[in-house]
């Protein structure tokens, strides 16, 4: 099988989810995101885009009902052992074949909790489950359950968080010689993707974001390509990743002599940044990360320019998002812990001026200060 961690990683994170339930005093799980089964049991697919859902019930069984599709995806990429299939038909309704799977499995009348806030569970996928399972089961809003024993990495986690650091410094390093006048936006997304994948690493779960001219002041990806001017800016943000764990970057690159504004903003950035490192800490939580941001920011008086969020945990997940549920944004009482990746970006927008500044990279937490996963340092670049 295609594993990305040894056994004994899957048998401890498992364990860890049955504490967890036993606290929540839940007889089963049914997940439905797909960095969820993928790390519990290293199930690695996008099949997730139809009706698929990996049961857990309290005494460690487990059972993924999925297509015939990822039949052999399932059996090749991980330690599941019990794989049922529903079957495409018209008028399917995949839920009856799961509210019978539970049946077999004798959770009739169980306490049952549920990931919905999840990509792999539409609207209409909810409706059909909560049909089926009103007379069945206690259904209980799970969503958080597994997202939040993901937030601290094991060692091997880490591993692959820093290989994918250097992933992303990798395509920094490709992306930087194309970026002059005259450059292609075409060429230096393809030269920072194809670093990734020579590298060994994998598509990120979002697409890269790349923005010249007016566009640098945009915050997501979007069709098109431009080229570059002698006085212009580019924003990127992009990530390494590895076996799906993701490290990510962000910059504006300054193409000319950079402008009194962009020079004002960066210094903000540079700032906020730096202040920043001091309260990713154990003791502090993801909210003061963002009023430590937003006090710096708004004292400048860029309150309009910023954004209300700035980072967010990373780890290992799929399209559409790299980001994970836990944010800096206010109030979030999430603490920080020793093994979190988190990802703090600095994001200035002055559509007034017509200026983007930006910047972030990836920290690994610790018992004291953060550690940067990137090698490339936070100066202003110039091309």
């Amino acid at each position: 099988m295609a594993l990305h961690f040894e056994r004994d990683e899957y048998a401890g994170r498992l364990e860890r989810l049955l504490e967890k339930m036993r606290e929540e005093k839940l007889d089963a799980l049914l997940l439905f995101a797909q960095e969820s089964m993928y790390w519990l049991t290293g199930y690695d697919t996008f099949g997730y885009c139809f009706f698929q859902t990996l049961v857990v019930k309290a005494d460690g069984t487990m059972a993924l009902l999925t297509r015939s599709a990822d039949l052999r995806q399932a059996r090749h990429t991980s330690i599941i052992e019990n794989v049922v299939v529903w079957v495409d038909r018209l008028n399917a309704d995949p839920t009856l074949d799961l509210k019978n799977l539970l049946s077999d499995m004798d959770l009739l009348g169980a306490r049952i909790g549920v990931e919905y806030d999840t990509h792999g569970m539409t609207g209409r996928i909810a409706r059909l489950l909560d049909n089926q399972l009103a007379s069945f089961a206690q259904i209980i809003d799970a969503s958080y359950l597994v997202s939040g024993l993901r937030l601290v990495k094991s060692a091997a986690e880490v591993a692959h968080a820093k290989r994918a650091a250097e992933l992303a410094d990798d395509a920094l390093d490709a992306a930087l010689p194309l970026i002059k006048a005259g450059g292609s936006e075409a060429d230096i997304l393809a030269a920072m993707q194809g670093a990734v994948f020579s590298g060994g690493g994998d598509y990120p779960a979002n697409e890269f974001i790349i923005g010249s001219g007016a566009d640098a002041l945009l915050c997501r990806y979007k069709a098109g390509r431009r080229t570059l001017d002698g006085n212009d800016q580019l924003t990127l943000e992009w990530a390494g990743a590895s076996a799906h764990y993701h490290a990510a970057m962000m910059r504006t690159v300054v193409i000319g002599e950079p402008s009194a504004r962009h020079r004002e903003l960066y210094k903000a950035c540079v700032e906020a940044i730096t202040a920043i490192e001091d309260v990713l800490r154990p003791g502090n939580t993801f909210g003061d990360v963002f009023d430590t941001h937003a006090r710096i920011l708004d004292e400048r008086g860029l309150t309009r320019h910023r954004l209300n969020a700035c980072g967010y945990s990373l780890g290992a997940r799929f399209s559409p998002s790299w980001m994970e549920h836990q944010m800096f944004h206010v109030g979030n009482p999430q603490e920080i812990l020793p093994n979190m990746t988190l990802f703090t970006h600095m994001i200035i927008m002055d559509s007034d001026a017509g200026t983007a500044m930006t910047l972030g990279h990836t920290y690994l937490t610790t018992d004291g200060a953060p550690l940067a996963l990137s090698r490339h340092p936070l100066d202003l670049i110039q091309r």
